[in-house]
């Protein structure tokens, strides 16, 4: 066996090579979030450098470091191009906060300590159906991080980064022309509301979230030009949402829940569109297809499962879902991401 796996470049990998592949995996992960929070691939913006020096200016351990970018450049993220001295590769230039696609929030909250800790139980889940915050810490996902705002500021830029990847896609397959106030339904700081008032320049919109969430929307909203246009309402979509829309929108909020609490949030923008000339509701979500097929969305179903509980969708259940709530499902448009918009109405 120690032959076949030193040899794996030089034939296709055998099933026991890529189960060692698959059980490993978590340590790429755990690396690329390292190299994440240290900002590493900023300090190779300028161009190939020595360990030592990356480490001096990360003010870490420059053997310890050493170690764990020859990990991660074994899958792409940079490359050692003389002993102990590595460069930059399209996969690690994702990484520097100020590339125009940069992917470093995300990676910077997905496979993070939390993560990690949340999945270590994830048996529980299998076990029980309940997701592993309670055996994790203590409790249900989104109450433990409005009580950690370091945490929550994570994950809130995570979601922006993620529409910041996701939306131009969404933007160019879908015609949102029609609509005069788009709110944006758990919207967090608003990276969706403010990336379609930018392009429909006559349109109003309204922020709706958590007050905790919404009280850092406003510097975002003034970055993308759009405060002006933009009003931030905080409160709970459990309870009921604003008022005043033609069309309610929600990014990644259904597969965050069981059905039954998706229903009552449904119902609750059913109530606000009632009597609405055009009114319509549109989810960005993935619409994953039934089978082996390999998809974001069959992973992402795991996040929901383990952390807050809800589920990913195919498109008969999002009809389903839609009907419980007294909607009709339109039509799903998909994109050129693996998140397609999903249009319903009354």
């Amino acid at each position: 066996m120690q032959g076949k796996i030193t040899g794996m470049s030089k034939h296709e990998p055998t099933p026991a090579e890529l189960l060692f592949q698959i059980c490993m995996g978590y340590l790429s992960s755990a690396c690329l979030n390292v190299v994440a929070r240290l900002s590493v691939a900023e300090e190779l913006a300028n161009g190939p450098r020595h360990v030592n020096d990356i480490a001096a200016a990360c003010k870490v351990n420059a053997d310890a470091l050493y170690r764990v970018m020859r990990a991660v450049g074994m899958v792409g993220v940079f490359t050692e191009t003389e002993p102990r001295k590595f460069a930059q590769t399209p996969m690690s230039d994702l990484l520097r906060q100020d590339h125009p696609q940069t992917l470093r929030p995300f990676v910077v909250f997905f496979p993070n300590p939390l993560h990690f800790r949340s999945y270590a139980n994830l048996m529980h889940s299998v076990r029980t159906g309940e997701t592993t915050a309670m055996p994790t810490v203590g409790k249900e996902l989104f109450e433990y991080l409005k009580d950690d705002p370091e945490e929550s500021a994570v994950f809130n830029a995570a979601m922006v980064n993620l529409s910041q990847i996701f939306i131009p896609a969404v933007l160019e397959a879908y015609d949102f022309s029609s609509t005069r106030t788009l709110v944006d339904v758990g919207g967090g700081h608003g990276s969706v509301v403010a990336s379609v008032l930018q392009k429909y320049p006559s349109m109003k919109g309204i922020l709706f979230d958590l007050p905790h969430v919404v009280e850092g929307a406003g510097d975002f909203l003034k970055s993308m030009g759009v405060a002006d246009r933009c009003t931030v309402v905080p409160g709970n979509f459990f309870e009921s949402v604003p008022a005043g829309g033609d069309t309610y929108i929600m990014k990644n909020i259904i597969h965050d829940w069981n059905d039954d609490r998706c229903v009552v949030i449904l119902k609750n923008i059913a109530a606000r569109l009632k009597g609405t000339a055009g009114g319509k509701l549109v989810l960005l979500e993935f619409a994953w297809s039934p089978g082996n097929n390999p998809e974001l969305g069959e992973w992402a179903d795991i996040e929901m499962l383990a952390l807050p509980g809800g589920r990913e969708r195919t498109a008969d259940e999002y009809r389903d879902l839609f009907q419980r709530a007294g909607f009709r499902m339109t039509r799903i448009v998909p994109t050129e991401v693996p998140q397609s918009v999903i249009e319903a109405v009354l």
